[in-house]
């Protein structure tokens, strides 16, 4: 990892722990509040740790513009949690089909980058 890509990653962690040091939940109540700050300390730290030991550049570029996406996203809506996608079933093609595997891989390519990372974590 380079000097300059440290410097984002660590700024970006920051910058999440600053946004749940400050959280205040749509509805307002206390209650809410607090599960949301524990809920964007928890996601950080669980993502960050999981991703520390990648190296290639393309991924990191990838993890970083994730972190923007959810953070742009959170602050935009007030939700702290990812939102979700609505994609079509995929119960309509035979198991072994050409059908299923490109639905499959069509579902692949549409999910939006701020998802990435959460299912696996999930």
């Amino acid at each position: 990892m380079t000097p300059v890509t440290r410097q984002e990653v660590l700024g970006l962690y920051r910058k999440i722990f600053r946004i749940a040091k400050k959280w205040q939940s749509a509805s307002g109540q206390i209650e809410e509040t607090i599960k949301e700050k524990e809920y964007i300390k928890n996601e950080a730290k669980t993502l960050f740790q999981k991703n520390k030991n990648v190296t290639d550049p393309k991924l990191i570029k990838q993890c970083i513009e994730e972190c923007e996406a959810r953070i742009e996203m959170g602050l935009h809506y007030n939700i702290p949690y990812p939102r979700p996608i609505h994609l079509p079933p995929m119960g309509l093609a035979h198991k072994q089909s050409r059908t299923l595997r490109h639905q499959e891989k069509l579902r692949k390519i549409s999910k939006p980058i701020y998802l990435k990372s959460h299912d696996e974590v999930s």
